[in-house]
């Protein structure tokens, strides 16, 4: 009978994700392997399913931080279910809602800032809205330079 467990190769070829990165989401603790007498890696199949929640939440934008955060949040480190995404992505939504909004907000100005050529950190709406690093900034420095003031 073959070993349940997969090899990072393995658990590489099915899940699309490189063997480093899963190294890496080991690293960060957002998965678990075991080790062989061999110290040779190896991965419960259920990782793949942790692994598709974990790419779900990484598309839609969700910080590795805040992933091993509500993944913590399982009991045992269990494998999400459907009703674990439904709970846990909900808790997102707000913030995706924001950013949704933010990045349609820059789409626009975007249109208008090619189009405008002004060229002006003061007035640009893309990179210094509403003029804000001018009030945080009153020693007059750029924005782009990087410098302090």
């Amino acid at each position: 009978m073959p070993d349940p467990a997969l090899t990072p190769a393995q658990l590489s070829a099915r899940s699309g994700l490189s063997v480093p990165t899963l190294h890496y989401y080991e690293r960060e603790g957002l998965i678990v392997s075991a080790r062989t007498s061999g110290n040779q890696r190896r991965y419960a199949r259920e990782t793949l399913r942790r692994l598709a929640f974990i790419r779900a939440a990484v598309r839609v934008g969700v910080p590795l931080a805040e992933i091993r955060e509500a993944l913590s949040t399982l009991p045992g480190e269990r494998t999400p279910t459907a009703a674990d995404w439904v709970r846990l992505s909900g808790s997102w939504r707000a913030e995706l809602d924001a950013r949704i909004a933010t990045l349609q907000r820059l789409r626009d100005d975007l249109s208008g800032c090619i189009s405008c050529g002004c060229l002006s950190l003061g007035r640009c709406a893309l990179f210094n809205p509403d003029d804000q690093y001018a009030q945080s900034h009153p020693a007059g420095t750029t924005l782009l330079d990087g410098g302090g003031g």
